[in-house]
């Protein structure tokens, strides 16, 4: 399999396969490490579990191992193990921003609004809305 970007390593693998649940009976199971990067794919494009690429196994499949293994305790114990084994060599930075339109920049919350037509009982002279009054 031809590793893209953002899968897991070799060392990574390494790690986690020998804490992976296993079945020995029954149907032979989709490859655990197409399914994990399948999962990873998922998580971190916050896509539906139906738009995982077709190259990770059926999207159900990926679905189902997911639900299963976070009841069981699975994540839990490969995030511990993957963590330990970096050492504290991994660094993760978030990257999201929020970003506001420019007129939106300097507005202060609940500040002074200019109106848009005259207060009720007000006259329409110029002079009532503060307008000098031409010389």
């Amino acid at each position: 399999m031809h590793a893209r970007r953002y899968e897991l390593t070799d060392f990574e693998w390494s790690i986690i396969s020998p804490l992976l649940p296993n079945k020995p009976r029954g149907v032979a199971r989709a490859d655990d490490r197409k399914v994990l990067n399948g999962i990873y794919w998922r998580l971190r494009t916050g896509s539906p579990w139906a738009d995982i690429p077709e190259r990770y196994g059926p999207a159900t499949t990926c679905y189902n191992r997911f639900v299963r293994w976070r009841k069981i305790g699975v994540w839990d114990t490969i995030f511990e193990a993957v963590s330990k084994a970096y050492r504290g060599d991994l660094q993760m930075i978030d990257s999201s921003s929020i970003r506001v339109h420019q007129h939106a920049a300097k507005v202060k919350k609940g500040g002074r609004k200019t109106p848009t037509s005259p207060r009720l009982g007000t006259s329409l002279q110029p002079d009532a809305w503060g307008a000098r009054a031409a010389d």
